[in-house]
């Protein structure tokens, strides 16, 4: 039997889930190796020579490290082309030009309102850290602007980057799934109501893969 591949982070972090969900896709085996982030392991001397910044995720594939959630994704896609989805980073150049560019858009535009909001409204409450409201204001308003221009597209094909489920559409399950579950009913409207049909669709869609379920398998429960 093949050395699964090792994933290291807590299956919490949004970076870490989104790795873990390109392998469910890819149907690839991973041990996913957790770390306390609050006693600082992951600025241990042992983790930084595989993650020179002390960020999560980390990757091993034998004798090769690897950082960065969507750079880990692409080599997971392009080592196992044949395994699991094979349309889930292309299989032409113009579909993975396409895959590029709505990663480059979740990661450019989607990614830092987003992002501020999954800490503002998921895990300061956790961490007993005061709730910037002019912050969680302002992402709101440019994640409308976001989600409008996806509305549109998602309007002319299933998915963003056409009509096959792709990393582009996996890579924003992390951060959406935190939204929806977040206690302000008014950012879950954001990709479920139906002033966002497409969006709504879409979301409903991606977040039912079974490869995104067994990733919130691992989540620790309340």
């Amino acid at each position: 039997m093949a050395t699964p591949v090792k994933v290291y982070g807590p299956a919490l972090s949004t970076a870490v889930s989104r790795v873990l969900a390109c392998l469910n896709e890819k149907e690839i085996q991973f041990q996913l190796i957790s770390l306390n982030m609050s006693k600082a392991e992951h600025r241990k001397p042992d983790f930084l020579k595989i993650h020179p910044f002390g960020q999560v995720p980390a990757y091993q594939d034998h004798d090769i490290s690897l950082f960065e959630s969507r750079a880990i994704c692409r080599y997971v896609c392009e080592k196992n082309i044949e395994k699991g989805n094979k349309q889930l980073y292309g299989t032409n150049p113009l579909a993975k030009a396409s895959i590029d560019q709505w990663l480059e858009a979740e990661g450019q535009s989607f990614n830092p309102p987003s992002s501020t909001l999954v800490f503002q409204l998921a895990f300061a409450p956790r961490m007993k850290i005061k709730q910037d409201e002019g912050a969680i204001r302002q992402s709101k308003e440019k994640l409308k602007k976001v989600l409008d221009v996806y509305d549109k597209r998602l309007g002319e094909t299933r998915y963003l980057a056409g009509d096959e489920f792709t990393l582009a559409d996996l890579s924003h399950l992390p951060n959406i799934h935190y939204l929806v579950a977040a206690a302000d009913a008014d950012t879950a409207d954001l990709f479920t109501s139906s002033s966002r049909n497409n969006v709504s669709r879409w979301w409903t869609e991606i977040s039912t893969r079974e490869s995104w379920k067994k990733v919130i398998d691992l989540y620790p429960k309340p």
